[in-house]
């Protein structure tokens, strides 16, 4: 791949919303809060789920899993741009975009994956219960997990790729806050709607084929919990994959947005504000979704809790 192309040695210019410079200190303490939120409880829920013997169960693996690339996936973009807002020159080196560029594609294409793989852990332990133990099991979920980091970062080094050898022709400035593939696609001053055909393939592979399979794995689950003779039953289901659905619907509906479409078409400030959506508000709200509404995980927390104050004890 030959990514040194004419404006290789000089990086890039963020511009963020530097048209509108009231935004800057209101944009900068949601960084900080969104950010601090996001550190606290994706950790939280790595420790609480290693930490407690109940949790150790395909599902909230899986969870580890998705705490992980949450927090590698805020920290891969907002220190950057807290550091550029505060500085008068919004600059980012050309490695060190491409290295954005490559992780957070990775990391996004890899939740989708894992979405997907935790619909289906959902709709064994459903629809399947008796069978659960004999298919979700350690090996098979390892291999769930690898399959959707491998998937996630081989996705990401095609797409930037594609994105980094379109010649720019000196172009410099992008119109965002982080190097992304929509952003970048408007600096080329050469017919995109190839490679925009290109990512646009490997967008529905990642995108549209994991949410269709959410999709089809929640029908059947639907149908499995109306079944479901205990009340209580019924309300301990539909409140984990309440919760499954609720992270699903907010990370893929704004994907979609962003990449299902020409970068021409997508509205400039708008496609920001999603951007930082599903860049950093989706990752903050995962852990307070998946615990606020999960009574297995408040308790194992005041399990955790307990002993760790018992041992300072």
């Amino acid at each position: 791949m030959n990514w040194a192309n004419d404006s290789s040695p000089k990086g890039f210019i963020l511009l963020g919303f530097s048209d509108k410079p009231w935004l800057q200190m209101p944009l900068l303490v949601v960084l900080l809060i969104s950010y601090t939120f996001t550190i606290f409880g994706n950790v939280s829920i790595m420790i609480v789920c290693i930490l407690d013997p109940k949790l150790h169960t395909p599902m909230y693996f899986f969870l580890t899993n998705l705490s992980i690339l949450d927090l590698c996936y805020t920290t891969s973009t907002v220190p950057h741009m807290l550091a550029n807002i505060c500085r008068n020159k919004k600059t980012i080196s050309y490695g060190g975009c491409v290295a954005q560029l490559i992780i957070f594609l990775a990391l996004g294409a890899t939740e989708c994956l894992l979405l997907a793989v935790m619909s289906f852990d959902r709709f064994v332990a459903i629809c399947r219960p008796l069978h659960y133990v004999v298919i979700m099991n350690r090996w098979f979920c390892l291999r769930m997990a690898a399959f959707s980091w491998l998937t996630g970062f081989s996705n990401s080094v095609l797409q930037s790729s594609l994105t980094l050898n379109m010649p720019r022709c000196g172009h410099r400035e992008v119109d965002h806050f982080f190097c992304e593939v929509p952003a970048l696609l408007k600096l080329s001053c050469a017919d995109t709607k190839p490679i925009e055909a290109e990512l646009f393939f490997f967008s529905v592979l990642i995108l549209l084929i994991p949410v269709t399979l959410i999709l089809i794995s929640y029908g059947f689950i639907a149908q499995a919990v109306l079944k479901i003779r205990s009340a209580e039953g019924r309300r301990k289901a539909f409140g984990t994959c309440g919760s499954h659905m609720v992270v699903v619907s907010l990370f893929f509906g704004t994907g979609i947005y962003m990449y299902l479409q020409p970068p021409s078409s997508t509205s400039k400030d708008w496609g920001k504000m999603v951007s930082l959506f599903y860049g950093i508000i989706t990752p903050m709200l995962n852990p307070l979704i998946y615990s606020l509404r999960n009574k297995d995980m408040k308790e194992a927390f005041k399990r955790v809790m307990s002993r760790i104050f018992l041992y300072k004890k």
